[in-house]
């Protein structure tokens, strides 16, 4: 199987939103309950809610990529996780899953059509390279601004920044087994 230029992106993004996620929910651990919870100014209310969101689309989009078939059922088992220790290791599940499904792609796959469903909107086509963009473009967006509602907190926000140019590696992507 030759691997595409799009193939090697998506699977390197896989790699960056696991590590992104991994520091972001480290440093949050580091918030109490009542911190991780509070009440702060973004789309969603708190850091828990933006994060817990993440998740909950995650699972939503890797079940159509795996064509899994639960479709909007997922969101049947959403909660705001109190604390960020309690979403971390099912964050890694769902990020370790996305890299296995990037890792897998073929050059054929991107074109490929899969299913999602929305609910009572129906059910939309669309292919596997635009699931994968925008499901990398709403993390990357939601943890921003998870990262910037963590600033009005004691806890300093982590760089996240520090993946692809060797430059600023951080070491701990290499220690992770991502680089």
């Amino acid at each position: 199987m030759a691997v595409t230029d799009l193939q090697r992106h998506f699977s390197a993004m896989a790699r960056n939103n696991r590590w992104s996620n991994h520091v972001l929910l480290r440093a949050c651990a580091k918030l109490d309950s009542a911190s991780f919870t509070a009440t702060r100014t973004s789309f969603f209310p708190s850091i828990a809610a933006t994060l817990s969101h993440n998740h909950f689309v995650d699972l939503y989009y890797i079940d159509a990529l795996e064509e899994g078939g639960r479709g909007e059922r997922v969101y049947d088992d959403e909660i705001v996780f109190a604390h960020a220790s309690d979403l971390a290791p099912l964050q890694q599940a769902a990020d370790d899953r996305l890299i296995a499904f990037c890792d897998r792609l073929a050059e054929a796959d991107m074109e490929r059509v899969v299913v999602t469903d929305r609910g009572r909107k129906g059910q939309f086509p669309e292919r596997i390279c635009d699931l994968l963009a925008h499901l990398f473009q709403h993390q990357i967006h939601h943890r921003g601004q998870a990262h910037a509602m963590l600033a009005g907190t004691d806890v300093k926000p982590p760089q996240l920044d520090e993946f692809f140019l060797d430059f600023e590696r951080d070491p701990e992507i290499g220690r992770m087994g991502l680089a």
